[in-house]
């Protein structure tokens, strides 16, 4: 489980990326933190288009970003959005993050720091994986 200083620690680097969200559709802003086994942060924020399906979530962003960077393990994940109750990842985030850290902690939070934290086995049970493809 995360310590409350790390979990300070993204929720602030979320206050500060949120802003970055380009939503000029929904209207709904969110921003990921991720953080590496080692103890690196990426960042993310949703990213709208006006093809909806062109869209991507914050989550993904984050762990794209992570990938890219050379980053595959994964410790904890945070959402932060701007409502009265925390928002989950969707089903195609949960599948992403699955693919690198099945056990990883998800913290959703809301600006007001109302917080639920599952594991994204908890989030998407008989999930499928790199094991279900070996012959």
């Amino acid at each position: 489980m995360v310590d409350k200083k790390t979990i300070d620690k993204m929720y602030e680097l979320a206050k500060e990326t949120i802003e970055k969200a380009y939503v000029p559709y929904s209207k709904f802003p969110l921003a990921a933190v991720l953080m590496t086994k080692e103890g690196k942060f990426f960042t993310g924020v949703n990213i709208e288009n006006a093809a909806y399906g062109s869209t991507m979530c914050a989550e993904r962003t984050a762990v794209f970003k992570a990938v890219s960077e050379g980053y595959k393990e994964f410790k904890t994940l945070l959402i932060l959005s701007n409502t009265k109750k925390p928002v989950s990842p969707c089903g195609a985030c949960r599948q992403v993050i699955n693919e690198f850290s099945k056990d990883i902690d998800i913290i959703m939070m809301t600006y007001d720091k109302n917080m639920i934290i599952k594991t994204n086995n908890e989030l998407l049970p008989g999930s499928f994986n790199r094991e279900d493809m070996e012959k």
